[in-house]
């Protein structure tokens, strides 16, 4: 498995473990209901997914974090 396919998996990982929760939320603790629900909830998940990236050094390539709980970005490996 490429670096490229690694980091698209762990993006779409990350959005929707945050959009299951955003929507789990809304749905208990608001009235949200028809298309608003999966509609807030994708732009929550978006918010506050972290960002991966592919960074080709000289030594290989990189992925590397952004994320807004993050002060800097991180490289994984």
């Amino acid at each position: 498995m490429g670096v490229g396919t690694k980091t698209i998996l762990l993006q779409f990982v990350s959005f929707a473990i945050l959009f299951v929760l955003a929507r789990l939320g809304l749905s208990y603790f608001t009235d949200l209901q028809g298309l608003w629900l999966p509609v807030i909830s994708a732009v929550v998940a978006t918010i506050l997914a972290p960002q991966f990236k592919v960074f080709k050094t000289d030594q290989g390539d990189k992925i590397c974090v952004r994320w807004i709980f993050l002060k800097k970005i991180k490289v994984l490996n």
